[in-house]
């Protein structure tokens, strides 16, 4: 007997009783996450000796209770009750607060081609903890944001849906996996009829010279496979009065914003004059950074593609290294303000001698300081090799950095690190010390950032896309979607935006385990 015909034999022996199934199949099964229905399916399915199909794997709420019932012990996922610990709950807005809004049945829930995918309906009762770690005798404090996943019922109806996505500043791996996975969700699994791309950033909702780019399997089905941006990116460009304006005029309902911090913030300012007007506006924003830099949330998507990726750096600059005579390999990897994709990169290849990250400043000159220290490798090993951050240094390079110049998105311009180190080291071997030296720099910046998303990048940018698209439809506004302790979590822009960017923490065992690996000395002293 297979699991349908468990399952039907259940409902026949008792037609009141409601049935968990996570199969595809036309029977309008309900869903009702209770003890009595597990526990009714579990005695059904030990009748007939048929459990490898059972519904184990999804999560459970139980009453405290019978959390010890042996019925429930192959259980994977138990959402116990919390026994104590102070929560903060910060939940986004809903549309309707502010505008008009209906109330409809998924199509999950309504269409029978759908069906499976509502056994995976998601409540407002769900949260994610943002502090995990606790401890045996004090209270544990935590913020808590909701659960994303699709909801049993929507506030807009899907063939009332019109979307705009735009992506905005650089280029980072996945962007097109994110675009393609939004599109896909709204007009496959929802049945969205109209989804646009805003090209060129910000710039693209209002300028006359650019048209929007409407969305069709044919257009997005394999830039997935495609590194950069199918609508195009820009950095600037934004102008609230102008893109809301834009997005009235045009009757966009649902906006899809993919960006770095200063997008994001500019999100907020979108959604906050969306209210103001009070437009029927879903604003959402899909954080964007390969630096790894945005806080609240485990990783942003390209950082692992980013890593990956800047380990062949890596190995070039090793090769190159070990095949010369006093060989010095030289790697810039990006991290303006934070040094992540290095410190990741060099505890990943465990080919690094050194790594120079912004957070920890260093001494070139002295008994201490890096020349030195390069110095000694090349006597001990016969070769060096060297990993840096854009943004490590620049209080060595504070003279050449003029404050008055700055990018689109308002970043100072900085001066290179990775030019200065290699002339300078060249320079100090040569006319200080009298010692050849065979330095070969590599600046891999373009590459990386240019190519498509990994494997585990491209699940995550798909997990991120569908996730906005679910929590829009469900009627919230004016969040971001973030992985939060691997669950996906909708966050309050407000809440993302507020805390600026994050940097490595020296005192973490991650650095340390850095240090570790590359054996380096404190070059501060």
């Amino acid at each position: 007997m297979d699991s349908a015909e468990v399952i039907l034999a259940a409902m026949k022996n008792n037609p009141e009783m409601p049935i968990l199934t996570a199969h595809s199949n036309p029977y309008p099964f309900s869903m009702e996450k209770s003890e009595s229905a597990i526990a009714k399916l579990a005695e059904a399915a030990q009748v007939t000796g048929n459990t490898e199909d059972s519904e184990t794997e999804l999560p459970k709420v139980f009453d405290r209770t019978h959390l010890d019932d042996p019925r429930f012990e192959d259980y994977s996922k138990i959402l116990k009750p919390r026994t104590g610990g102070d929560l903060s709950r910060v939940f986004p807005p809903k549309i309707c607060s502010w505008a008009p809004c209906g109330t409809y049945p998924s199509p999950f829930k309504s269409n029978p081609e759908r069906f499976n995918l509502g056994l995976s309906f998601v409540s407002d009762e769900e949260t994610v903890l943002v502090d995990i770690i606790g401890h045996v005798t004090q209270p544990t404090a935590s913020r808590e944001f909701l659960r994303a996943g699709p909801r049993e019922t929507i506030s807009f109806h899907p063939k009332s849906v019109k979307a705009a996505i735009v992506t905005c500043g650089g280029l980072c791996p996945g962007i097109n996996s994110v675009v393609r996975e939004i599109y896909n969700t709204l007009h496959h699994l929802y049945g969205v009829e109209e989804v646009y791309g805003i090209p060129f950033g910000y710039r693209g909702f209002y300028s006359p010279e650019i048209e929007y780019i409407r969305l069709t399997d044919k257009n997005v089905a394999s830039i997935h496979h495609q590194g950069g941006s199918h609508l195009g990116s820009s950095r600037g460009g934004f102008d609230l009065k102008k893109i809301v304006d834009a997005i009235e005029d045009n009757n966009f309902n649902q906006v899809y914003i993919i960006g770095g911090d200063g997008t994001q913030r500019g999100a907020i300012k979108i959604h906050d004059e969306v209210v103001h007007r009070k437009l029927k506006v879903s604003v959402v924003g899909i954080p964007k950074t390969i630096d790894n830099d945005i806080a609240l949330i485990d990783k942003s998507f390209g950082f692992d593609t980013a890593v990956e990726e800047a380990q062949r750096a890596i190995r070039s600059a090793v090769v190159e290294a070990r095949s010369a005579q006093n060989g010095i390999g030289l790697v810039k990897l990006m991290g303006r303000n934070s040094g992540y994709i290095a410190m990741y990169a060099t505890l990943a290849s465990h080919d690094v001698d050194i790594c120079l990250i912004p957070e920890v400043s260093f001494t070139l000159e002295g008994s201490c300081g890096l020349l030195q220290y390069i110095k000694s490798l090349l006597k001990r090993k016969g070769y060096c090799v060297i990993v840096v951050a854009e943004g490590a240094g620049m209080d060595i390079l504070k003279d050449e950095v003029d404050m008055s110049k700055r990018d689109a998105s308002g970043n100072i311009k900085m001066p290179d690190i990775g030019l200065f180190l290699k002339d300078r080291i060249n320079s100090w071997f040569s006319e200080q010390q009298g010692i050849e030296v065979t330095l070969k720099y590599i600046d891999p910046t373009y590459m990386i950032r240019s190519i498509p998303a990994n494997a585990s990048d491209c699940l995550m940018c798909g997990l991120l896309a569908q996730s906005a698209v679910h929590s829009a439809m469900a009627g919230r506004g004016g969040f971001t979607i973030g992985v939060i302790n691997t669950q996906y979590s909708i966050i309050p822009m407000h809440e993302l935006c507020s805390r600026g960017r994050i940097k490595v923490d020296v005192n973490s065992r991650m650095w340390h385990r850095v240090l570790a690996t590359t054996e380096q000395p404190d070059f501060r002293a």
